[in-house]
């Protein structure tokens, strides 16, 4: 922490007392990144993958369980046809590249989001990511492609109304956990942690419903640049966080915090 109480972003990080359980990224920044440095776009997406790459990796040694990624949205569809040619390239090479790596250190791949109208070629390229480390163990990344918070919540709440309508279901038993259960995030734990780079503060349709108790945290670094010293800087400022979900502090903590 730096003087005036502000996060060092780019400095050495202390070592995190207590790794959350479940961390997202909303991996922003890439096209900045590539225009301070006369790039173009591409270059910030390859170098925003060289990144995740890292980001997992750390994950992994640091003790999360969970790693959920903003890969690409519903909206991410309107712009312009070259770039989301490259970032559905990006993402091909990734798991083609990267499937092996992940499966060796027994990361299991879960995606996230709408499939219904995605061509043959890429659901094909999700469905063998997930299957091909369905058995693994360890750390769970979720992979969040073409999705969007508002769009799986109506999902959920249509598939409710389709129960209700055909008598499997009475109104008066839809609640919290029955909307969860038809998430597309049913059965993993809520993010912790929400991390966005680059500076921009809001979560941009990302997990809205399952960040209602989550440390959000928005630090300026595009996500480029983001690396090892960064995610743990950020979950060392999460454990000094007090998570009171709504309720009162430990006594002692009160108490300390008053003093």
């Amino acid at each position: 922490m730096g003087d005036g109480g502000v996060l060092e972003f780019g400095a050495a990080a202390l070592a995190p007392r207590s790794a959350p359980r479940h961390v997202a990224l909303i991996m922003d920044g890439n096209g900045r990144w590539a225009a301070a440095r006369g790039l173009p776009r591409f270059e910030g997406h390859r170098r925003g993958v060289e990144a995740l790459r890292k980001t997992v990796r750390a994950a992994i040694e640091l003790g999360v369980d969970y790693l959920t990624v903003y890969s690409f949205s519903v909206e991410n569809w309107s712009r312009p046809p070259e770039e989301v040619q490259s970032l559905l390239a990006l993402l091909h090479r990734f798991i083609r590249n990267d499937i092996g790596e992940l499966r060796s250190n027994n990361v299991r791949v879960r995606v996230i989001g709408d499939r219904i109208d995605l061509s043959d070629d890429i659901a094909a390229l999700l469905r063998e990511a997930e299957e091909t480390t369905a058995a693994n163990t360890g750390l769970t990344l979720i992979v969040a492609f073409n999705y969007g918070a508002r769009q799986e919540i109506a999902a959920a709440a249509r598939a409710l109304a389709e129960e209700v309508a055909a008598g499997r279901l009475r109104p008066g038993d839809i609640d919290a956990d029955a909307i969860s259960a038809r998430l597309d995030t049913a059965g993993i734990p809520d993010p912790d942690l929400i991390i966005r780079t680059s500076g921009e503060q809001r979560l941009s349709n990302f997990m809205l419903w399952q960040a209602a108790y989550a440390e959000l945290l928005f630090v300026p670094v595009h996500w480029p640049d983001f690396d090892r010293a960064d995610f743990e800087a950020a979950i060392d400022d999460y454990a000094h966080r007090d998570r009171r979900f709504g309720g009162l502090a430990p006594v002692g903590r009160r108490a300390k915090t008053a003093s």
